[in-house]
């Protein structure tokens, strides 16, 4: 993959994570935008986007975004996506 198509991928993968968080959360706060923005490590991108989807509430997203290049791991009932906000999985 030459440099022209990885910084394609990462604008991509920016731009879906933050309609990925509007989509869940509504509002992105500046900061956060900034943060995302300045992020060119394709990897990390692909779980925040994993983690975005998953993550129960905003907190546990800003976790997760706040962890870097070392967090790996999206286990438990902070990323179940329909889990209520005391962490308990929502009952159908």
């Amino acid at each position: 993959m030459d440099q022209a198509e990885m910084e394609r991928f990462v604008r991509n993968d920016r731009e879906d994570l933050l309609a990925l968080l509007e989509m869940r959360f509504e509002t992105v706060p500046g900061s956060v935008r900034e943060q995302i923005g300045r992020m060119d490590d394709l990897n990390e991108l692909q779980r925040l986007i994993l983690a975005a989807c998953n993550a129960a509430e905003w907190e546990v997203f800003r976790e997760e975004l706040n962890a870097g290049k070392g967090s790996f791991k999206l286990t438990g009932e902070r990323f179940n996506p329909v889990a209520n906000p005391s962490g308990k999985g929502a009952s159908l």
